[in-house]
């Protein structure tokens, strides 16, 4: 077996998940409203939670600045973002907000 075989084997522990209260309150207003796509919101929430790569450019990742310095946000789809931590060393990723622009800053 040679050693490139074995890297593709080996994955990085997936991160454990958090949810602050402001983000369960999100999820709760955008799953009512039914506006928004919950299942690309969970997709993207199970591809930060395991941990395996970088998400995809579509997304537009990007550290944010100002009151939410040190947090990331991406784009679930149009103006629907989410907003996240995540603390290397706990190995642990904190879903803060799910919503619009408008809503969110």
């Amino acid at each position: 077996m040679n050693s490139k075989t074995q890297h593709t084997k080996r994955a990085a522990f997936p991160r454990s998940a958090e949810y602050t209260k402001t983000f369960r309150k999100d999820w709760e207003r955008l799953n009512k409203s039914g506006r928004y796509n919950m299942h690309a919101l969970k997709k993207v929430m199970l591809l930060l939670i395991a941990n395996d790569e970088p998400l995809p450019a579509e997304y537009l990742d990007h550290p944010l600045t100002g009151n939410y310095a040190g947090f990331r946000e991406c784009h679930i789809g149009g103006d629907f973002l989410l907003i996240y931590v995540i603390d290397e060393k706990l190995n642990q990723i904190v879903f803060s907000r799910a919503g619009t622009h408008s809503e969110l800053f």
